[in-house]
């Protein structure tokens, strides 16, 4: 896996020159069909991964965020920017994500915070890693005054979660930072202990490097009904967790959302 991983660690920080140069400046957000902000910097990184993965593996195919390319059993998931109604804002809080999945699982997953300098790699069964240190999750569960859970929602998302965050919110302190792949890096490295995500056409974009990034960090990541998934295809919303709260917070889910 050592030529994936260096593959995706190069893509990794030179997406994230193109984000630097376009945050500060006019970065060309604009609406797309389904209402969601597109920039200069998501298309440039995910037209740029297509040029790579065409010349260095072409026989693997881009699942990109905004472009796609090819098929077959070794796909390259991407969000060139996750977070990009904040990042169109410029408010510094977008990561780049990409993540190598063979026979719809997560092998190689990288992250990038270009505004923290800080790179989060994993290869399944190896690890995950802060800038080459390894990181873990914490063990805090949800009732400890420390808690805190990050999640997402939109009015037109398939799984409506308001009822959910009211009931767990009495024994977590809930945030949602605007990028849920940060929100996971978050999870992996200790500072979160949840986070819960409703998305489902295409969106295993956002998850596909969490996931083995999570899961070596030592928690756990499943659908929202506490199922593994593949993620060369779209996905039934996402539980990130330290794994010590996941089963509980499977448990209020199942009563909150259908």
């Amino acid at each position: 896996m050592d030529k994936y991983l260096e593959f995706a660690k190069e893509m990794a920080l030179d997406a994230g020159k193109i984000m630097k140069k376009y945050f500060t400046e006019d970065n060309g957000a604009n609406y797309k069909f389904d209402q969601t902000i597109v920039t200069k910097a998501d298309t440039e990184i995910n037209g740029l991964l297509i040029e790579r993965v065409k010349s260095t593996f072409p026989d693997h195919s881009v699942d990109g965020e905004e472009e796609q390319f090819g098929k077959s059993d070794y796909v390259w998931v991407c969000d060139p920017v996750d977070g990009t109604a904040m990042y169109a804002r410029h408010i510094p809080v977008a990561v780049f994500s990409l993540a190598l999945v063979i026979d719809g699982v997560s092998t190689v997953g990288v992250v990038y915070d270009v505004f923290t300098d800080n790179l989060y790699t994993a290869v399944k069964g190896e690890g995950a890693y802060k800038n080459d240190i390894r990181i873990s999750v914490n063990d805090i569960k949800l009732d400890d005054m420390r808690s805190v859970s990050n999640f997402d929602m939109w009015p037109e998302a398939e799984y409506n979660l308001y009822d959910f965050i009211k009931e767990l919110g009495k024994k977590t302190y809930f945030v949602s930072i605007g990028s849920v792949i940060r929100a996971c890096m978050c999870v992996a490295n200790g500072d979160f202990n949840l986070a819960i995500f409703p998305g489902t056409k295409h969106k295993n974009c956002d998850i596909a490097a969490a996931k083995v990034i999570v899961e070596e960090a030592g928690g756990k990541v499943t659908d929202l009904f506490g199922n593994d998934q593949r993620y060369d295809q779209s996905i039934k919303g996402a539980v990130i967790s330290n794994g010590i709260v996941h089963d509980e917070t499977l448990e209020v889910l199942k009563n909150n959302v259908k």
